[in-house]
């Protein structure tokens, strides 16, 4: 219970930061004009990933998403229970919606003056565009506008594809990078980096289309607190009544992608060498790890992040290292 306790503590301070930085980015951008394209923006979110999931993997595995626990819960069950899966969220969701208050805390009157040099009323068509630090739009309203010619561009049905198929590439790349047998990434230290550069990616190729997700809980903690903030029906259910997208598309998604590491990708991995007699006056791991000029390999995988994804080093109770994204 104890070990629960600071797990879930992990994932709501863990999935904060990963919110804060993605939220507050978007914020500088939209508001302060703080940020010059689309890479920009995408890349401090990527990092902010990153980071969240160096601080809080050791502790909870850093999933930091809904999605990516569900596709942890189905595929590693003995590391990660369903019945762990559901505090996993509540915990994610609520350091999601934190960061909502923070963010409209530090910027609130900076988008109250965004909001008038624009002609805006909060919670009236078009107020989106303000609303959208909080939660995500289809399309993007500050890169395609809107109007409805802009929204026809893509539909609710349209946008739940997509953030399922990004959803989907995002835990297919978490699953392959913290494979204890993949040894394209033997040091699985760097993973939270890569996962983060995969999310920086993701974002720059479908933003202009659904503002690039991935994650429940981000879009659906500070989407509330955009609610109630007084953007109303703009923030939930949506302009197109499409707010759910972000919800059902990523948890599709993630499962697929861990499908495509586990049945294709995994078995054409090499199989760790049977244990071989260590020679005198050498350990057995030492014997080994000096014939593969690697470190022993880790005994479990433990899952990550993500981004909304996550990695890093975790001990296991016996003293094995595993590997948490």
């Amino acid at each position: 219970m104890r070990q629960l306790r600071y797990a879930l503590i992990a994932e709501c301070v863990g999935t904060f930061l990963l919110t804060l930085f993605g939220t507050g980015v978007v914020a500088a951008a939209v508001v302060g004009g703080a940020q010059v394209g689309l890479w920009q923006v995408a890349a401090v979110w990527g990092f902010g990933v990153a980071l969240a999931i160096y601080a809080t993997a050791a502790i909870s595995g850093a999933h930091l998403n809904p999605a990516i626990s569900l596709a942890f819960a189905v595929f590693r069950r003995a590391e990660f229970p369903f019945t762990r899966m559901f505090a996993y969220w509540a915990a994610q969701l609520a350091g999601a919606a934190l960061a909502g208050v923070a963010v409209l805390a530090a910027y609130g009157p900076f988008v109250e003056r965004f909001e008038a040099q624009r002609g805006y009323t909060r919670g009236m068509p078009g107020s989106q565009n303000s609303a959208m630090i909080f939660g995500q739009y289809f399309p993007d309203a500050n890169i395609v506008g809107v109007d409805a010619a802009a929204r026809a561009l893509v539909s609710a049905p349209a946008a739940a594809a997509i953030e399922g198929f990004g959803t989907a590439i995002l835990a297919l790349i978490i699953f392959s990078l913290v494979d204890k047998r993949n040894a394209a990434l033997p040091n699985k230290g760097l993973a939270p980096f890569f996962i983060g550069f995969a999310v920086a990616a993701l974002i720059s190729v479908f933003a202009p289309l659904t503002q690039a997700g991935w994650n429940p809980a981000r879009d659906f903690g500070p989407r509330v607190v955009a609610y109630f903030a007084g953007w109303g029906s703009i923030a939930i259910p949506g302009t197109s009544g499409g707010f759910w997208a972000y919800i059902v598309g990523p948890l599709i998604g993630a499962p697929i992608g861990a499908a495509v590491h586990e049945y294709l990708l995994r078995p054409g991995l090499p199989r760790p060498r049977p244990a071989q007699s260590a020679p005198s006056g050498q350990s057995e791991p030492a014997a080994q790890s000096a014939q593969s000029g690697q470190s022993a390999p880790a005994d479990s995988v433990r899952g990550p992040a993500s981004a909304n994804g996550n990695g890093g080093l975790r001990r296991g109770r016996r003293g094995e290292t595993e590997a948490a994204p």
